[in-house]
């Protein structure tokens, strides 16, 4: 299989503007994240794709692989979609560019569930981390993901989820971690496929495959890192970098 990653890379993120371009450790953190996907050795090629023209400058005059998004778009699937329409490739897996201590342990299992798919039933996988504290289950800027017996997706929200009801019963938490790995076909096919109300409602966009029947693999990963989505976020960052 040729496997690709590609990173969306958006300057005006909503909760913290130019994110991507803060310091970490002397670096753009667009730059770590790269850096890190690259590391990783997994794929054949590792790709930011953006609107911004200062983050592709940045990325090429590193040395690494950018390319200009043509459209505008409202995620980073559709994104990615624009950029591999053409290529001959297998497998896209989209690496977040808010996350610079990406791994090789978390993004192999996720290339794993494709080899083992024999009958090439699995359209995507993602990643989901055990968490247990209560500030993180109830934040709505995490997103949380229920899973059944063999580990495919029920539902994403940002709601706690499930509701603990039963006070002598303790459910297991799982943070949705946004990164998946998609056929290519796959995620051509989302990027068509118009955005429906459960999806506009907690604007998480893994919702949209659930909402027209597709099934979404879960990988369990023990490595949590930081997304940087807030200025907290990013000091906590540079605290673990040093």
């Amino acid at each position: 299989m040729k496997i690709i990653a590609m990173i969306p890379a958006r300057y005006a993120a909503s909760r913290f503007p130019g994110k991507l371009m803060q310091d970490l450790g002397g670096k753009p953190v667009i730059v770590r994240t790269y850096e890190a996907a690259v590391k990783t050795r997994l794929f054949d090629e590792v790709y930011v794709v953006t609107d911004s023209a200062l983050i592709y400058d940045t990325i090429v005059d590193c040395g690494g692989k950018a390319m200009m998004s043509l459209k505008e778009h409202e995620c980073g699937s559709d994104r990615i979609a624009e950029a591999v329409q053409e290529m001959d490739i297998d497998i896209v897996v989209n690496v977040q560019g808010d996350e610079p201590f990406t791994d090789r342990e978390s993004l192999s299992g996720l290339i794993e569930v494709f080899r083992k798919d024999k009958d090439s039933e699995i359209d995507l996988a993602s990643l989901m981390t055990r968490i247990t504290e209560k500030d993180d289950i109830e934040n709505p800027n995490t997103v949380k993901v229920i899973v059944d017996k063999r580990n495919f997706a029920l539902y994403f929200s940002r709601s706690v989820i499930p509701y603990p009801r039963a006070v002598d019963f303790s459910p297991a938490y799982y943070k949705h971690k946004g990164v998946y790995a998609f056929r290519k076909q796959a995620v051509l096919d989302f990027a068509q496929l118009p955005m429906l109300p459960l999806e506009a409602a907690e604007k998480i966009e893994a919702i949209r495959f659930l909402e027209y029947g597709k099934k979404i693999k879960m990988v369990e990963t023990r490595v949590t890192g930081i997304e940087i989505d807030t200025p907290e976020d990013l000091a906590k960052a540079k605290a673990a970098w040093r």
